[in-house]
């Protein structure tokens, strides 16, 4: 069985956990502002901190993070998709779909289930019209208030 490791970092807008296994980056989540810090103990959880804390400083910077993403084949495309969409820039539900022959729900569906969200940036997804969802209220937590922060970071601003 392998080791997991953990860190609950500070951010700007709350908390983020970070779990390693098997020598990569396999979830950041988002937890509810009072979540108690937990230092990072494994060397790829500090490098994890401090890429996004550089991040935090300049929304250019790139992730050059070993990680592991496991979904299905569709949910691979998508993230793969989302990677490539550059800071500052958005993508609605609908191009992603019809760029890998998907449907905008579906593209949806694989944004709140992503692993990674920050170094796989499904904040830059948005809907047709307005913001769209985010995170998929896991934990039945609204997180679009971090979407919004997000792109306000990366100089997106949506009124939504």
């Amino acid at each position: 069985m392998q080791s997991i490791s953990r860190a609950i970092i500070a951010t700007p807008f709350g908390r983020l956990g970070l779990s390693v296994a098997a020598e990569q980056l396999t979830a950041v989540d988002f937890l509810p502002a009072d979540t108690a810090l937990l230092r990072a103990s494994h060397p790829l959880l500090s490098e994890a901190e401090r890429q996004i804390s550089a991040y935090f400083k300049h929304p250019n910077f790139v992730f050059d993070l070993p990680y592991q993403l496991t979904g299905t084949a569709h949910q691979l495309k998508v993230w793969e998709a989302i990677a490539q969409i550059p800071a500052g820039k958005v993508q609605s539900y609908a191009h992603i779909a019809t760029q890998i022959e998907s449907a905008p729900r579906a593209i949806g569906g694989a944004c709140g289930r992503n692993p990674l969200p920050i170094i796989i940036p499904c904040h830059r997804v948005v809907a047709a019209k307005g913001l769209g969802g985010f995170n998929a209220n896991r934990n039945g937590l609204d997180w679009l208030p971090i979407k919004r922060w997000l792109l306000r970071h990366e100089g997106v601003v949506y009124a939504d």
